[in-house]
C-alpha cells in the first residue's frame, strides 16, 4: 500500500479519534442549552457513529478480499475500546466522570452504522 493511500485511509481516523480526546478533555463540558443532557448524548452517538465509518472505510481499504462482517467486527471492537479509553481519559479531567452508561451510549453509534450500512447497500 502506498504512503498516500494509508494517509487517505487512516489520517481521518486519527484526526477524529484526536478530536474526540480533545472533547473529552474539556472540564464541565455543557452546551448552556435546556435540552444539553440529550443534545451531549445524542453527540456521543454521532462521535462513535462517524469513528466507526471512518475505521470500517479503513479497513476496508486497507485489505484486500476481506469480507463484510469482519470489516464491522475490526470496526466495531476498534469503536468499542476507544469508548472505553475515552471515558477511562474523562476520570481525570475536573468536572468530568467515567460512566460504563456514556460508554454504552458510546457504543450505540456502532449498531447505528451498521443499520444505516444495510440501507445503503440495499440501495446500490
Amino acid at each position: 500500500m502506498s504512503l498516500t493511500k494509508f494517509l487517505r485511509l487512516w489520517f481521518p481516523v486519527v484526526t477524529w479519534a484526536v478530536f474526540i480526546f480533545y472533547l473529552s478533555g474539556i472540564p464541565n463540558l455543557k452546551t448552556g442549552l435546556e435540552f444539553d443532557f440529550v443534545l451531549r448524548k445524542i453527540s456521543h452517538v454521532v462521535e462513535y457513529l462517524i469513528l466507526v465509518f471512518l475505521l470500517y472505510r479503513a479497513f476496508a481499504g486497507s485489505f484486500d478480499n476481506i469480507n463484510t462482517a469482519r470489516l464491522f467486527i475490526y470496526s466495531a471492537v476498534l469503536s468499542f475500546l476507544y469508548a472505553i479509553s475515552d471515558e477511562l481519559h474523562q476520570s481525570f479531567v475536573p468536572g468530568r466522570n467515567c460512566s460504563i452508561q456514556d460508554v454504552l451510549i458510546d457504543a450505540m453509534g456502532i449498531p447505528v452504522f451498521y443499520i444505516i450500512n444495510i440501507f445503503v447497500c440495499r440501495k446500490k
